[in-house]
């Protein structure tokens, strides 16, 4: 287990193993353990949670678990708001040092402790990315935090889109990335009349990189937008969902993909009111 102080009240780290870690984190005065891994995560590295939350109840440490999936900037922006709400509850009840980890600590556990410090306390949201950068080295989403924000500010708009590939001679044609992470597949069906494999998905309004895997084969479009290459040469098609039902609606999710958005005091207030009226879920 390894961690660092963002704050003096807010510890981002990796994953506790046994109850001897929690022990070591009560010692330094941590009141609430907010673990984000899925149960695959903690049974690949054989870690007993039954174990860790017996003896944290038993020691008057509060463990709570809000799941998210790792290495899926979709699935951290979707859950982002209900997960912080979890948070920002049990850090107004509980008070203390609050202790938040995923597995390795570098994506997920970053993520939710940049949204907490920008939406509650205050940080823009540079703040707080170059103050959790200065204390631990780490890779949070932040695309999926400045889109968990507009969705918080404007509702989740959804938009039916289309994708597709022309080549009647393959046999299978799938997409990954999009809203289902690189980690799956999803199966495009053929159209017999036009030729074309296709691909009809309702989308939450945003930015989203995919990529074809056409008969196993890794492969861009040519013909739909493609991003420029990567440090490691790698591109990638996307795509770019809006809703522009309203002006005032496209200039807030403007705002919130720049380097450096801001939220204004009324902003915040209503940021913390969804946060305080969001039902508490099983995450």
């Amino acid at each position: 287990m390894n961690y660092n102080f963002i704050r003096p009240d807010l510890i981002v780290g990796s994953c506790p193993q046994t109850p001897d870690d929690v022990e070591k984190l009560r010692r330094i005065g941590v009141k609430t353990i907010f673990c984000l891994q899925q149960n695959p995560d903690l049974e690949y590295f054989g870690v007993d949670i039954k174990a860790i939350q017996e003896y944290a109840k038993a020691h008057d440490v509060q463990h709570l678990r809000a799941e998210i999936r790792d290495f899926d900037a979709f699935d951290l922006r979707m859950r982002l708001p209900a997960v912080v709400s979890k948070l920002y509850k049990a850090i107004n009840s509980n008070g203390g040092v609050t202790y938040i980890h995923c597995t390795a600590g570098l994506g997920r556990a970053p993520a939710v402790a940049t949204a907490y410090m920008f939406w509650v306390l205050g940080y823009t949201f540079k703040e707080a990315h170059t103050l959790l950068q200065s204390k631990r080295e780490c890779f949070p989403k932040l695309d999926a935090i400045k889109s968990a924000t507009a969705d918080i500010l404007t509702g989740l708009s959804k938009k039916p889109v289309t994708l597709s590939w022309e080549d009647s001679s393959c046999s299978r044609v799938e997409i990954s990335g999009l809203d289902i992470g690189w980690g799956q597949r999803v199966p495009l069906d053929f159209d017999d009349k036009s030729g074309l494999w296709y691909l009809e998905r309702e989308l939450p309004e945003g930015r989203y990189e995919y990529k074809y895997i056409v008969d196993g084969e890794w492969t861009c479009n040519k013909d739909e937008l493609v991003t420029a290459p990567n440090k490691d040469g790698h591109v990638n098609n996307f795509i770019q969902v809006l809703d522009n039902s309203s002006s005032g609606r496209v200039s807030l999710r403007e705002r919130f993909s720049s380097d450096d958005p801001d939220l204004t005091p009324e902003e915040r207030l209503r940021i913390k009111e969804f946060l305080e009226a969001c039902p508490d879920e099983d995450l």
